[in-house]
């Protein structure tokens, strides 16, 4: 029997029909005094549910860990970030899905994603399609991921580009979310549907794979531009 591959997912929840896909979850909240840890709510945003949906089509045997992040408006900080990603390294995730960005660095976040990094985990962040990059996607070893138009459901390019490594299908079933923060969890799923095929795989194997199987290579190059 294969061992349990979890995977984490910093989001804003999930929907009240993927319970049964979570086997842990945990709210991390700003509070006037400082920080809070408290039981998962129901997703305020969709967006997290949106995440884990894309992330179990093409990958339907993942199980998650969720680390509720976002609040109604939206809103999340580099302190809750880092202090979820410390939740989920500590759950024995093998992959984090990160469908978020900040615009300014913070140490705290940097070294988060460092000591993840260093046990293994393989994280995965959004990053615009245009403009300026976003963390934790522009620190050293997070995969760099956007949506990219040209992909069907089940595939994927490499970009290799100044705005991200890897760029995937940016459509899903919930109604208004889509872009970058779909394309990565896109990603995550094939990566996912391949950890589950391959459970021994190095994180570095899996860069391989990613290149050798994408369909596309390079940017969309748009008409006019």
């Amino acid at each position: 029997m294969r061992p349990e591959l979890r995977i984490g997912v910093v989001d804003s929840g999930h929907s009240p029909a993927q319970r049964g896909r979570v086997i842990a979850g945990r709210r991390f909240s700003l509070q006037e005094d400082g920080q809070a840890e408290s039981d998962l709510r129901d997703d305020p945003l969709g967006h997290g549910s949106a995440v884990i949906e894309a992330i179990s089509r093409r990958a339907p045997a993942a199980v998650f860990c969720v680390a509720q992040v976002f609040d109604q408006r939206g809103v999340t900080s580099a302190l809750q970030i880092a202090t979820a990603i410390d939740w989920l390294v500590a759950q024995d995730v093998r992959l984090i899905n990160l469908s978020l960005g900040l615009r300014q660095d913070r140490h705290l976040l940097r070294e988060a994603c460092a000591a993840a990094v260093a046990r293994g985990i393989l994280l995965c962040a959004s990053s615009p399609a245009q403009g300026e990059g976003v963390f934790p996607a522009k620190y050293p070893q997070v995969l760099r991921v956007t949506g990219d138009a040209r992909c069907t459901e089940q595939q994927w390019s490499w970009l290799n580009s100044a705005q991200a490594d890897f760029a995937a299908c940016v459509h899903g079933t919930y109604p208004g979310q889509s872009g970058a923060s779909l394309g990565c969890a896109a990603l995550s799923g094939h990566i996912v549907g391949l950890l589950i095929e391959n459970p021994e795989a190095s994180n570095e194997h899996v860069v391989e794979w990613l290149q050798k199987n994408a369909r596309y290579h390079g940017p969309e190059r748009r008409v006019g531009a």
